[in-house]
């Protein structure tokens, strides 16, 4: 096991992973408001480079500022931000990590005391003081991934992943519940997966075969239905203009939630499908050395983490020098996370999480 998970991975496109390990794209709230890189952010990120990630992925990063999520959001909306992004890039590389940026809009999930203004949604949605999108608009998000992937590769990234899980913006138009459109993005699944595929295929285009390209998708929550994303997947793979699909499972070991589904574990909901030339990774409490040996072992190419890369930056060595490794437990200092490279911001998010920090 530990020769496979530190022999190289090949990606489609030509891009070679050097081991199974991916940083996990995590909120962490500690760069500027304008969406400049902040120098606990770099920190943060260039440290699990140093711990030997063989892909490092920054946080979501907002293409608009009307998409912004969450306070102290990297952004990747505007040429002010490539200078960061550049010496980001240029440290992550040191230590021999793919760069990858996560480049997501939230939509309705747009705080709208952060972007003064309502939040954009497919279709109007009084819960989170939404309103609909118009036409001009959802041409607008598209050019808007589009163009933070051109800007994203001449800053030098590898790659990026397109967010479409978590009940974010493409989210919100793949899911029956929240997308009630009667137009081309409204309807069928065909219609409401439009979106993610003219992004998928305008970046393609745009930034060349040998750039690094992924999809992030979650089969659960905010509607989702899991034949629907299996379906997305399936096209996805066919269609072969990505290089990997990222699943979020929450927890990779659980059951579905929906009873119709339960004859098998959501990971094998997956990891059955044939995904020819396409990698897999997939997310969610992989915590341990174990963990990862059950996941790769049940057919998954590289491995996701982000609480144990929290608690370590160095995780992917020491699940290398020991197979059975166990992070450290739970709940921990502040000084604890100062020392493994988080800023006092996302310390703070950290309290979030229940008995994480002391």
């Amino acid at each position: 096991m530990k020769k496979h998970l530190e022999t190289p991975l090949h990606f489609p496109c030509g891009v070679v992973m050097k081991n199974r390990f991916m940083l996990a794209p995590m909120t962490n709230t500690q760069s500027f408001e304008d969406g400049t890189l902040s120098e606990d952010e770099f920190h943060w990120l260039t440290m699990r480079a140093k711990g030997q990630f063989g892909l490092v992925m920054t946080c979501a990063s907002h293409i608009n500022p009307v998409g912004k999520g969450f306070p102290g959001q990297l952004g990747i909306y505007c040429d002010e931000h490539i200078s960061g992004h550049q010496r980001l890039v240029k440290e992550i590389k040191k230590h021999g990590s793919l760069a990858v940026i996560q480049l997501h809009h939230a939509g309705m999930r747009s705080p709208a005391e952060l972007i003064d203004q309502s939040p954009l949604c497919p279709s109007t949605n009084e819960k989170h003081g939404a309103r609909e999108m118009s036409l001009e608009e959802i041409e607008q998000l598209k050019n808007d991934f589009i163009d933070a992937a051109i800007r994203a590769k001449k800053c030098g990234y590898d790659g990026v992943e397109v967010h479409g899980a978590h009940g974010y913006i493409l989210t919100q138009f793949l899911s029956s519940e929240i997308n009630k459109r009667k137009d081309q993005y409204g309807g069928d699944l065909q219609n409401r997966s439009r979106i993610l595929f003219e992004i998928v295929d305008g970046i393609r285009n745009n930034c060349g075969k040998e750039f690094l390209l992924g999809v992030r998708l979650s089969p659960e929550k905010f509607g989702m239905d899991i034949s629907e994303v299996k379906e997305i997947c399936k096209k996805l793979i066919l269609e072969n203009k990505i290089d990997f699909l990222d699943i979020s499972l929450w927890d990779v070991f659980k059951s579905p939630d929906e009873a119709a589904y339960q004859n098998k574990s959501l990971l094998h909901h997956f990891t059955e499908l044939d995904f020819k030339n396409v990698l897999l990774t997939v997310a969610g409490k992989i915590q341990d050395g174990n963990d990862v040996k059950r996941v790769i072992e049940s057919g998954v190419d590289f491995v996701t983490i982000g609480r144990s890369a929290i608690l370590h930056h160095d995780f992917p060595k020491k699940v290398l020098d020991t197979i059975n490794f166990e992070p450290t437990a739970t709940p921990v200092t502040e000084e604890y996370l100062a020392k493994e490279g988080l800023g006092k911001d996302f310390i703070e998010y950290m309290k979030r999480w229940p008995d994480f920090v002391k």
